[in-house]
């Protein structure tokens, strides 16, 4: 038991320091590793093929929603970035620029794409000319680059992966009603494929993207109380279009201007699985996006008819599952130790006195419950094991949230030693005051979440400054 138990007891455990332990196992599982430029990681086989299952996974739902996928250039010209002076203005700390095409210098810096507003726009404005051409529902799948002084797996790094959807629209209404689908696109993901429960809100005008006239959110929360931005959608009104002189002619024959949104989710959301899920052995992958489902495990595979078994099992459940068998020579409880370390849903032993019973063991990673299934009926058992693993993972992470949400109806003394002692998300009701929102940042270290769409009465008075509120906001420390 020597080599397996010194595997686990590599990864720090996450009450001792929860940082560490979520290092330890982006690498120890051999997620990523880090590369030659900085803040830039390798994203590994396990941490790749997770995130084309996440792909996969969305873009089917994008796909049923009308969206279609291009392809931007990764080069955006900086007269081009400066049309819209909001957008500029936020991003231009995080902007890599291309000065030099070999050993010549550039007429015009350019900027590596750190998002792809304008490129469309650009493009929109090409090929936008009657109402018959709307709406544009472009979706794409590409990198970005964002010049990050601090940076972490995931979480936050130079260059990382992500989708981007563009869409242009008729009237303003139907461009909101495109903003809210989407989010509820990456709200229904994330419960329905990756067990996070997520809260659904707007941003304030503070937390808001750039350019923007609204942006809504989900806000997920991880182990350690800490909020994890999961994924946005935004609304620009016709700003963009305006800036980019895009026009069209409408159904009464006049000229008018479309209304654009935008929306995206990154690799980011594998720091949310891992932080959401995770224990200290090592990752717990949710059923939909784990790239083995199930794992056969051999037992005692020296005696005869043991991998004959095992391979005879793994060619049956390759028609309800993603499985693989592990006949290599580590012993048992090595290959215990390295698939809950990599997250594995499900692991199957057989060996010869479960052959001899016509049986097998099929043991749970997010519980380490032993279940005895009969071999004639794996193909039915293993799907429902399947839904029961992404069951339990989602309700231990919502019962996880619901402990950790508090409501603060008093002032801001109560709201600083509730975000001091007790991490997780904090509601309290909000002037609507940029003033205010500072202060709490500044004073109990605390940024607004998101304003919930569904609104709960906490108090009549702002936590900050005991004027009336306006609205009920989640408040606590992120990502």
């Amino acid at each position: 038991m020597g080599q397996e138990k010194k595997l686990v007891e590599a990864i720090t455990p996450m009450d001792q320091d929860f940082a560490q332990w979520y290092t330890d196992v982006v690498k120890k599982a051999e997620l990523v590793d880090y590369s030659g430029v900085r803040g830039c990681m390798v994203l590994r086989p396990l941490g790749y093929a997770i995130w084309e299952n996440i792909q996969k996974g969305l873009d089917a739902r994008f796909k049923a929603t009308g969206h279609e996928n291009v392809y931007m250039p990764m080069f955006i010209p900086e007269s081009l970035l400066q049309k819209e002076k909001d957008h500029v203005e936020g991003f231009a700390p995080e902007v890599a620029w291309v000065t030099h095409g070999g050993e010549e210098e550039l007429t015009e810096r350019l900027c590596v794409r750190p998002t792809s507003e304008t490129v469309f726009c650009d493009h929109y404005a090409r090929v936008i000319h009657s109402y018959r051409d709307l709406p544009k529902l472009y979706n794409q799948w590409c990198s970005v680059v964002r010049w990050e002084k601090t940076t972490r797996p995931f979480l936050r790094t130079m260059e990382f992966l992500w989708q981007e959807g563009h869409t242009m629209h008729e009237t303003a209404e139907e461009a909101i009603e495109e903003t809210e689908r989407m989010l509820n696109v990456y709200a229904d993901f994330c419960e329905e494929e990756l067990a996070i429960p997520v809260i659904k809100g707007q941003k304030t005008d503070k937390e808001k993207f750039a350019g923007a006239e609204a942006t809504y959110t989900i806000e997920a929360l991880m182990h350690d109380g800490k909020a994890l931005q999961s994924g946005t959608s935004h609304y620009f009104g016709d700003g963009f279009a305006r800036a980019f002189g895009i026009t069209f002619t409408g159904r009464d024959n006049t000229l008018q201007t479309p209304y654009e949104t935008s929306w995206g989710m990154s690799t980011r959301i594998i720091g949310a699985i891992i932080m959401t899920h995770g224990d200290d052995s090592g990752l717990v992958l949710p059923p939909a996006i784990a790239p083995t489902q199930v794992i056969i495990v051999p037992i005692a595979q020296h005696k005869p008819g043991v991998l004959d078994k095992a391979a005879q099992l793994e060619e049956r459940l390759q028609t309800v599952c993603r499985v693989k068998t592990d006949a290599s020579e580590q012993s048992p409880g090595w290959k215990f130790a390295e698939y809950e370390m990599k997250g594995v849903p499900l692991r199957l032993e057989i060996g010869p006195k479960d052959i001899e019973k016509d049986q097998c063991v099929v043991v749970r990673r997010d519980n380490r419950e032993k279940i005895f299934v009969p071999l004639s009926e794996l193909e039915q058992r293993i799907p429902e094991l399947l839904k029961a693993v992404h069951d339990g993972m989602y309700q231990k992470a919502l019962d996880r949230r619901e402990s950790m949400t508090y409501s603060v109806a008093g002032g801001m003394d109560e709201m600083i030693e509730a975000a001091a002692t007790r991490p997780g998300f904090i509601k309290a009701a909000w002037c609507g005051d940029l003033a205010c929102e500072e202060a709490l940042k500044e004073k109990a270290g605390v940024t607004s979440r998101c304003m919930p769409f569904e609104q709960e009465h906490i108090s009549d008075t702002c936590v900050c400054c005991g004027k009336p509120a306006k609205k009920t906001v989640i408040w606590g420390k992120a990502y």
